[in-house]
């Protein structure tokens, strides 16, 4: 394993590009715990330190998740990547509703760019509206759950408070374009997706917390989470690999004097074609209960509805209840079937295939290869979706195994889908670069 390494520092353009992808990874994990102006630091780790300690599962956890831990800290990259990952989600939502966008999807390179420049600029938008709330957050001291109101995160001083709250949220904005702007950078002069190595960076970040936190609860369980680890790992790259490849053979075409076409290729059908986007939404809407009864406060204790809500999907250990698991597994499983429909068109992907000259071999070219490819996606989504519910409920169902935190189960949920498929691509994006050079690469 380590002769691939060596090859690929040897490589002078390929080292080049592996030293540049850790700088930028540095700078980010800096500003990640570099204080925002305005918050105090020291305050800030004590509520931090409280909330761990009564083990309370926050509205925000996944997206502090996200951001490495720096969103609870107020840091100048709280917002993390989280704002251009809803802005993309937003944007590849739309691109099903309105022609323009689809147009601009079909129009190739150009179409793209254009796509990205409207991402970009919703990205800033989000950024803007996600900094006003969780200052305001802070400051009413519900971002911790009203656990520290003796400690308050955005001190007054001298200055009028609405110039520290402007000051935050445009420093908050600004780390996010930052963010952006060093994703794309890796993008283009590094090894692998920007964002994603990004987010790789911010969730393995929290790995050493949440392993110390286990150990300090027992040694024992900490190797258990090990053990339990290693096959949820073995797993999630088992099925992430796993495809239906659907064999397509184009016919030979006389173009002038030349002759094209008489390949044979297939489509790969992803086992997991909706990717981790499924668990972002059902996690996402499942936060909503929490948020609402917070929001409402003591009006909530009078209305019988929000008391059940409030006890099987908000309180304490109800994270671990059938209700809660339930729900959250079947949300997983029907967002997994939306997200695959707008995502992947059988009617296009036949059209393309019939104007090139393709066909399935057996199946007629136009709407029964259309059809023929609905049948297919339709019967591998099924276990596609089973698979994302049960890795997404495992740290659920860990809760009180590793101490009552959901947090504390490092190996479950959006985390390990997340690492595990950008540490795939990442290595084969290394590896495609290290057979061009004829070197022996990571995978046999």
């Amino acid at each position: 394993m380590s002769s691939p390494f060596i090859s690929a520092f040897k490589t002078p353009d390929l080292r080049k590009k592996l030293l540049f992808t850790v700088a930028m990874v540095a700078v980010y994990r800096l500003g990640a715990t570099m204080p925002s102006p305005g918050v105090s630091y020291t305050n800030v780790q004590k509520c931090i330190e409280r909330v761990h300690a009564s083990d309370t599962t926050g509205v925000f956890m996944l997206l502090d998740l996200f951001s490495g831990g720096a969103l609870l800290q107020l840091s100048v990259f709280a917002l993390g990547i989280m704002p251009y990952i809803t802005a993309s989600i937003i944007l590849q939502l739309l691109t099903v509703v309105i022609p323009r966008l689809e147009q601009l999807r079909k129009e190739g390179q150009a179409g793209q760019a254009k796509i990205t420049q409207y991402t970009r600029y919703l990205t800033l938008g989000l950024a803007i509206l996600q900094s006003s709330a969780f200052v305001a957050l802070a400051r009413s001291g519900q971002l911790f759950n009203n656990q520290c109101p003796e400690y308050p995160i955005v001190p007054s001083t001298s200055l009028p408070m609405w110039v520290t709250v402007g000051a935050l949220v445009v420093t908050m904005t600004a780390g996010t374009g930052v963010v952006m702007w060093l994703g794309e950078l890796i993008t283009d002069r590094g090894i692998g997706n920007g964002m994603s190595v990004l987010i790789f960076t911010s969730i393995a970040a929290r790995l050493p917390a949440e392993g110390r936190q286990i150990w300090q609860n027992s040694p024992y369980k900490f190797f258990a989470v090990l053990a339990i680890g290693v096959i949820v790992i073995a797993f999630v790259v088992f099925l992430e690999q796993a495809q239906r490849r659907v064999p397509v053979q184009y016919a030979k075409r006389m173009i002038g004097r030349r002759m094209y076409g008489g390949t044979s290729t297939y489509i790969p059908l992803k086992v997991n074609q909706a990717g981790v986007i499924p668990v972002i939404f059902a996690s996402s809407l499942l936060y909503l209960p929490q948020l609402i009864i917070q929001l409402m406060g003591e009006k909530a204790t009078n209305n019988s509805v929000l008391v059940w809500i409030d006890r099987h999907f908000v309180q304490q250990g109800a994270m671990n209840g059938p209700y809660y698991v339930g729900t959250y597994f079947l949300l997983i499983i029907f967002f997994t079937y939306f997200y695959v429909s707008i995502t992947f068109n059988p009617t296009e992907v036949a059209d393309n295939m019939k104007k090139y000259g393709g066909f399935v071999p057996g199946i007629r070219p136009g709407k029964p290869t259309a059809e023929y490819l609905d049948f297919i996606l339709s019967r591998i989504t099924l276990p596609g979706a089973i698979y994302l519910g049960i890795i997404a409920v495992l740290p659920n169902l860990f809760i009180g195994f590793v101490g009552g935190n959901l947090q504390n189960f490092p190996f479950g949920g959006t985390a390990v889908l997340i690492m595990v498929g950008v540490g795939l691509e990442t290595v084969k994006q290394i590896e495609s670069q290290l057979m061009q050079r004829n070197y022996e690469g990571f995978l046999r």
